[in-house]
């Protein structure tokens, strides 16, 4: 009897604690690894607010707007918030957003610029601490300190949903600054709103890119109300505020509400935003949140990031690395912004509203940066969106009437070298994405590639250097502004182009662009081993052997004046892009077999990657400030390196690649605020470790086929859909043992260096065994080295 009375107290006890404790190692979701923090730190320039996949709006904090480093409005190591604004751009080099700014405030004065950092009580900023300070998928918060205010964000994908929990006070406010700006891109024209009724503003924002238009409901009708006018701040005068007055234009405007709260009042407002108009604002809004339940939102924000984020699993991986891992596939789903309405419509490139039927419009491409990993990935995880991608591009040319380059919504500035949507079209349609106007495409690419017309739309012309290109094999130095990278990346682009023509059965154009697709080899130098500025008489631009640098003015057009291997320049006189000659050596994606014949021979080859990596990271200035993230001359900060880890592959020595791979994923991506080496640069820092802690790469993007690393995880299968997943199982995998011994495909031996996207999506399984040393024998010999132009 006492036994039995021991056991059933112990039972009871037992149960007590379990019940009392709630879940046993409860089995975390994707988006529990998520640090939206991550990138925030240095220039990773990536924002920590709420947004969803592919979505409009990116509500998020601001800490500052000027300069360079504040291109994403936060940085980690501030210590005061602005306030909370509707658009940012993840890891651009850009300093543009920031638009539609709403601060919470309590106090008996009101004041209508945000003030310094240094001095936070000159303005309406707030001090605040990361420990009160958190954020997740699709959900960021933060107690400001200033005010006793605990302000929480959450979205849809066109409406912003704002929190503000107040304390007890006479003289709550909430503050709309239409003249709050991230960067200085003035477009010169005025913004303007009004107080539409006791609970409603209205209005729209003019900035560099276009008109932000908006709706904004507040959940309690004002008791006070009014405008302001910060541009007529004097030391005396303080601005101009205006109590009761409805409606306000002009440059640095705005409007505030005020209340009296009770403690822990909670007063919500509803933020719908468009590009086309105020109605397009509205029914935005009105679609997407029909109620004031703001957790119910944040709910399905959580939901909508988990689905997105269950496409790839991973096991046999660490806490930091699945931070790392899945912060990543978020960045990279983050990434590509739709740009119409509800209703489907958007501001074409014509400045003209169209309307986008049966498809997702995305304004946005950063597509020198993306379309090296960052497309390539999503032809894995997004099949759903590949096409509207392409699709946009369709309408583009439709209201251009030419094909664009690097763009932000609709408005072109090309600013980067060479023609990369080439590249991300190509890709698409080279496996399998075909539901759009391919013709119509491949016509705008071609006359693109063969004409260069006098502003084929006011202000834009066509590919830099075009008729030099056409006429010598390369664009010279002494005519063309970063003329090698230029050369480079346009015999790349046409090379693209060869292998649409080629699946469109033009064969006269195949052999036309595939002879220039080895312009590449016009720009190389075999003496000094690199790729060399040539001036347009065919002499090669004069090394700089212990001369004094100098800047050459030739008319419009200015350069250095002497070939220095590691000066990184500036523009408008540099001769690389953002980086150097040892860098650009190896920018030849298409034809890395041909590169290889240009050293002479695989050996050569080989002992030249080798110093890239193993030399000093010094570089001569002016230095480009992206140039972070270094081995040796290797620069993973910046695009133009991405690939070259996995050329060993080409040469015979995988094992080399394998090595360097693991290097970058171990060392340039941490865990935490400054985890990121450099510019997140719209998700292609991010989608180059998801490809590459799986095991393999897409270094020719335009070829169906990714070049084998080394896979970081015991585990990574990837929903390929239909039902079907791929899976990659590294054996005996660890931090020493990152060298392939051997593997299989579906049960056979796999004894190459290369995967198609066909093996992956008919799904299966790669197996690797893994071990602490080379197996120099696995992934060489002829059929083993992944596929290049010259073959």
């Amino acid at each position: 009897m006492q036994l039995r009375i021991l056991l059933l107290t112990l039972f009871f006890s037992l149960y007590a604690v379990c019940a009392n404790s709630g879940p046993v190692n409860k089995e975390k979701k994707p988006s529990d690894y998520v640090n939206p923090f991550l990138g925030t730190d240095f220039f990773g320039h990536t924002f920590p607010g709420a947004s969803l996949p592919y979505a409009m709006v990116h509500l998020s904090p601001d800490t500052d707007t000027k300069g360079w480093t504040y291109c994403a409005g936060y940085v980690y190591s501030d210590n005061s918030i602005m306030g909370f604004s509707h658009t940012h751009w993840s890891g651009v080099g850009m300093v543009n957003g920031g638009d539609i700014l709403l601060m919470p405030v309590v106090g008996d004065k009101l004041q209508i610029t945000p003030g310094t950092k240094e001095n936070p009580d000159s303005g309406y900023r707030s001090r605040y601490s990361h420990d009160n300070e958190t954020a997740s998928p699709g959900y960021y918060s933060v107690f400001l300190e200033d005010y006793k205010i605990k302000a929480e964000l959450t979205t849809t994908q066109r409406t912003g949903f704002h929190r503000y929990t107040f304390p007890k006070a006479d003289n709550a406010k909430i503050i709309l600054d239409l003249g709050h700006q991230i960067g200085d891109m003035s477009s010169g024209e005025i913004s303007k709103f009004k107080i539409a009724d006791n609970n409603r503003i209205e209005g729209e924002r003019s900035s560099g890119l276009g008109k932000v238009y908006f709706v904004a409901e507040f959940s309690k009708p004002f008791r006070y109300y009014g405008t302001f006018d910060a541009s007529y701040i004097t030391p005396e005068s303080g601005g101009s505020i205006f109590p009761y007055k409805n409606a306000e234009n002009g440059d640095k405007i705005g409007a505030f509400v005020s209340y009296k709260t009770e403690e822990n009042e909670q007063i919500l407002i509803r933020v719908g935003i468009s590009y086309t108009s105020v109605e397009g604002a509205r029914k935005n809004l009105q679609s997407e949140i029909a109620d004031w339940n703001f957790d119910a939102v944040k709910g399905n924000a959580e939901k909508t990031w988990n689905k997105e984020l269950s496409r790839i699993e991973i096991d046999g991986a660490t806490d930091d690395q699945k931070e790392i891992f899945y912060t990543s596939l978020y960045h990279s789903f983050l990434a590509q912004y739709i740009s119409q309405d509800v209703d489907g419509k958007y501001v074409g490139s014509d400045g003209k509203i169209h309307e986008a039927k049966g498809f997702d419009f995305y304004g946005s491409f950063s597509c020198w940066d993306t379309y090296r990993s960052q497309h390539p990935l999503l032809t894995l995880t997004a099949p759903e969106h590949v096409n509207d991608f392409i699709k946009s591009i369709v309408a583009k040319v439709e209201n251009y009437q030419w094909l664009p380059a690097q763009h932000f919504l609709n408005v072109f500035g090309e600013s980067m070298v060479g023609d990369h949507l080439i590249p991300v079209i190509v890709d698409a349609y080279t496996k399998g994405y075909r539901d759009y106007d391919v013709k119509k495409l491949y016509t705008a690419m071609r006359k693109k590639a063969m004409e260069n017309p006098q502003d084929p739309v006011p202000g834009h012309a066509g590919r830099s250097g075009l008729d030099y290109y056409k006429e010598l094999g390369y664009t010279p130095v002494d005519k063309v502004t970063e003329s090698v990278p230029n050369t480079l990346e346009l015999a790349y682009d046409d090379w693209c182009i060869a292998q649409l023509a080629k699946e469109l059965g033009k064969k006269e154009d195949y052999e036309m662009f595939m002879r220039r697709a080895k312009n590449y080899t016009n720009v190389w130098d075999p003496e000094s081993q690199f790729m060399r500025p040539k001036n347009a008489d065919g002499t090669w631009l004069e090394a700089l052997n212990g001369k004094e640098q100098e800047i050459v003015k030739a008319g419009k057009h200015s350069y250095y004046k002497y070939f220095d291997p590691l000066l990184v320049g500036r523009r408008p006189n540099r001769y690389y892009t953002e980086s150097n000659a040892w860098q650009y050596i190896w920018s030849v994606q298409h034809d890395i077999k041909g590169l290889i014949d240009l050293f002479g021979n695989e050996k050569a080859f080989i002992k030249k990657l080798d110093t890239f990596f193993e030399m000093s990271p010094v570089i001569t200035p002016p230095k480009y400030v992206g140039v972070v993230g270094t081995i040796g001359q290797y620069v993973h900060g910046n695009q133009p390196s991405h690939h070259v880890a996995y050329l060993y592959n080409y040469a015979s020595q995988p094992w080399k690649t394998q090595q360097r791979v693991r290097q970058v994923c171990e060392e340039l991506y941490r865990s935490g605020p400054g985890g990121l080496c450099g510019n997140e640069d719209m998700g292609s820092l991010s989608s180059w470790y998801v490809l590459s802690s799986m095991g393999f790469y897409a270094v020719t993007p335009g070829l169906p086929v990714y070049t084998v690393g080394s896979p970081l995880f015991g585990k990574a299968t990837l929903d390929v859909g239909n039902g079907k997943s791929f899976t990659i199982t590294a054996e005996n995998n660890s931090e020493t043992n990152k060298y392939i011994q051997s593997a299989t495909l579906n049960g056979e031996s796999f004894n190459r260096t290369w995967i198609t996207q066909e093996e992956i999506t008919n799904g299966g399984e790669l197996v690797f065994k893994m071990g602490p040393e080379p197996n120099k024998k696995w992934g060489t010999g002829k059929n083993a080295l992944p596929p290049s132009m010259t073959d």
